[in-house]
């Protein structure tokens, strides 16, 4: 299928991510000014500093000339590629990462509000306060693109199964593509996008904060903190 997805020219210059604040937005990749630095501070720490050696270690998943590093929250982008949910994601599966955003935050606020739900109701826990960090990015480059409503695209928006979105994206990423422009399955009428490459993450920047409070089953309170 991969090859009749057809591939949209993108220039979005805003795009919306919201992580629980528990991540840092700093790291050591933030602070080296290239790839070949990292070998230094490999050296100087000696894989005695979990928190170090956690954060360099799972960049091994991902190509060094891929890497971004010595830009504002670098460590952040690259926490993206690095640090999959097991079982992956829609376009991700459990060895390598996406950066995946929204066009809207109303968009990003749905799809993360559905995922976290979820994996609270696995624990069995209902009530609960989430505090969540807004990263806008910006994104130029080829996106494969599958907003249309073809039958053939449908089963890369099921709701309740990745198996054939993961395979497909597999796909596209292993002949170089991008990433791919998708339908909201979460929120009708939203845009998400999932980019496979790092370096296209671009002009990252810390736009809010935000606290959900999820009280059993009815629609979640979301408050602008800062």
């Amino acid at each position: 299928m991969s090859a009749a997805i057809p591939v949209s020219r993108l220039r979005h210059r805003v795009t919306h991510r919201l992580i629980a604040t528990r991540y840092p937005s700093e790291g050591i990749l933030d602070r080296v000014a290239s790839p070949d630095d990292l070998d230094a501070v490999f050296e100087l720490e000696g894989w005695t500093n979990d928190r170090i050696s956690t954060e360099l270690g799972v960049l091994l998943r991902v190509p060094r000339d891929e890497w971004v590093v010595g830009v504002p929250l670098a460590s952040v982008v690259m926490a993206a590629f690095c640090h999959p949910r097991p079982g992956g994601g829609r376009f991700n599966d459990a060895t390598r990462g996406a950066w995946y955003a929204s066009f809207t935050l109303d968009t990003a606020h749905t799809e993360v509000l559905y995922h976290r739900r979820r994996e609270l109701a696995e624990v069995g826990v209902t009530d609960a306060r989430l505090e969540m960090r807004e990263y806008v990015a910006t994104f130029t480059g080829a996106f494969h693109d599958i907003r249309d409503d073809r039958r053939e695209f449908r089963p890369l928006h099921a709701a309740d199964s990745y198996d054939r979105s993961q395979r497909t994206a597999a796909e596209l990423r292993q002949s170089g593509a991008n990433g791919i422009v998708y339908r909201s399955v979460r929120r009708p009428g939203g845009t998400c996008i999932a980019c496979f490459r790092p370096q296209l993450v671009t002009d990252v920047r810390v736009a809010g904060h935000f606290e959900y409070r999820l009280t059993g089953d009815d629609p979640p309170a979301i408050q602008r903190i800062a």
